[in-house]
């Protein structure tokens, strides 16, 4: 098959990529409002950028109308997040916490969900992830203005929070201990703990 983008709606190439772009790991970000009403949201274009600085990057979309969406328009009003991974565990949390409420209304009070205290940032964590990442902003890309349009977010990572439970003999993260969830297309999901290893050359 091949296909031609430019003939194509944006909505048939985004069910293209994210069949193809699979397992994707999923930020699960936290933010804060100026008016103070925490978001939690999840986003599966989602990567780290490199350590120096250290920095990661998520991409949120517009929403129908062409405007931010809540978790970018607190991220752009505060010029902080947090990253929090999740588990298998979290997955039915996480799910629930894609539900589109008001701006006023909390994620993390609707569905019951524990925050914890930032070390470094104003936005709180998830309480039950084994991994939050403290951000600050240091730069917003919009790609469109259009309905769905794509920004990318990119974060300075200026604190994290590893669970000790989820650390191998190391001292690292141990991909097995956090069973994470990866988002492939549709409504599916696989899980972190299937690993194998290559020396390299």
């Amino acid at each position: 098959m091949h296909i031609d983008v430019s003939q194509q709606r944006a909505s048939v190439i985004y069910q293209h990529l994210v069949h193809i772009i699979a397992p994707r790991p999923i930020a699960w970000v936290s933010t804060i409002s100026a008016k103070q009403v925490t978001n939690l949201a999840p986003f599966s274009f989602f990567c780290g950028v490199g350590s120096r600085p250290p920095s990661l990057l998520f991409c949120p979309v517009n929403t129908r109308s062409g405007h931010p969406k809540d978790t970018l328009r607190n991220v752009l009003e505060t010029g902080e997040f947090v990253v929090n991974v999740v588990p298998f565990r979290l997955a039915e949390l996480m799910n629930l916490s894609s539900t589109e409420l008001e701006s006023e209304v909390s994620e993390f009070e609707t569905f019951g969900i524990e925050a914890a205290l930032s070390s470094v940032v104003r936005p709180p964590g998830v309480a039950v992830s084994p991994v939050r990442i403290e951000c600050r902003l240091m730069q917003h890309l919009p790609l469109s203005t259009e309905p769905g349009g794509a920004n990318i977010v990119i974060g300075e990572i200026v604190h994290l929070f590893l669970d000790d439970g989820i650390l191998n003999n190391r001292g690292l993260a141990d991909a097995s201990l956090m069973d994470l969830v990866g988002r492939m297309g549709g409504e599916t999901y696989c899980r972190t703990r299937d690993v194998f290893s290559l020396a390299r050359p």
